[in-house]
């Protein structure tokens, strides 16, 4: 019988896949639309195959799922009803265990785990919002707005849910709440900039919203610059007591304006490889790349990790 994740976290650390719409973009997909790699749930199913696959190939051993910007909403504006677009997002967890179940030679000692990814309300929006938080909503708007979704891809039947790029303290609490009576378990990673959420909230206070709740397996970051990510994860271990989730972008930056990622005024590229093994020691279980990630980083994270 398979672990859970969190039972192989246990043993040590448990490397994530890199940058989904990177791969495919590098694949050659427009993924310019509000949709983002969603799009291709519908339009090229087997492309999202064949990207978790060139993840698990180099090494990851957690897929995540192309549902982060998925709203009914958004399928139904590109023209499909609601119950095919409910289809549509349930079938992001299928093709990524799919993916796992077709790995070629892999040992069986080896299991693979999907995480369902359920991106921020700012992500709905295609606007860069996720990078500013405080959308100015209530808690129970944002709580009427993850719930459903949380509970479609709960049914669908995902090891985990990936609860990811949250800016805010705030819009972790609806989510959380979102949660609750689902029956499955999930990690909450937040976007930062410095020692602080996106929003401007101190990261310790937002890590400790985890703290004594069993059914959130890890906390921690995500989409961020590597040297943020790695300032962040001894506060998430300290703040919260739990494992951390750390997973961060290159190091580019995403211009919601000019809609491209460029490098930072006298940042220079840095291999995430290089950071594994402080992220490993300061907590860190489940390390990974976001943004701009492809699969050969993940590789040399492979290498760094064994």
């Amino acid at each position: 019988m398979k672990p859970t994740l969190a039972d192989a976290m246990r043993s040590g650390p448990v490397l994530l896949d890199g940058g989904l719409a990177t791969r495919l973009e590098a694949m050659g997909h427009d993924l310019t639309d509000e949709l983002w790699s969603a799009r291709l749930l519908a339009d090229d199913p087997a492309a999202i195959v064949a990207a978790h696959r060139d993840f698990l190939a180099a090494g990851a051993r957690v897929v995540t799922t192309a549902s982060y910007q998925a709203t009914v909403a958004a399928f139904e504006r590109r023209g499909h009803d609601v119950t095919e677009a409910v289809r549509l997002i349930s079938s992001s967890v299928e093709l990524a265990r799919t993916a796992c179940g077709s790995r070629d030679g892999a040992p069986e000692d080896r299991p693979l785990w999907t995480a369902a990814s359920a991106g921020p309300y700012g992500a709905a929006l295609a606007d860069g919002s996720e990078y500013r938080g405080d959308y100015g909503l209530p808690h129970t708007a944002l709580v009427r707005f993850h719930r459903p979704r949380l509970e479609l891809l709960a049914a669908a039947g995902p090891d985990i849910l990936a609860l990811e790029t949250v800016p805010d303290i705030r819009e972790a609490e609806a989510l959380l709440d979102a949660l609750d009576g689902l029956g499955v378990s999930a990690w909450l990673s937040y976007t930062v900039d410095g020692g602080r959420t996106r929003a401007g909230q101190p990261l310790e206070e937002a890590f400790a919203v985890t703290a004594g709740r069993a059914d959130i397996v890890a906390v921690g970051v995500n989409c961020c610059s590597p040297a943020d990510a790695t300032a962040a994860v001894p506060l998430a271990a300290g703040a919260s007591g739990k494992p951390v989730v750390v997973y961060p972008n290159s190091g580019e930056e995403w211009s919601a304006r000019t809609r491209r990622w460029s490098w930072p005024p006298g940042v220079r590229a840095t291999d995430l490889a290089s950071h594994a093994g402080r992220w490993l020691d300061d907590g860190a279980r489940l390390i990974g790349g976001c943004c701009r990630v492809g699969p050969a980083t993940i590789g040399r994270m492979a290498e760094a990790l064994c």
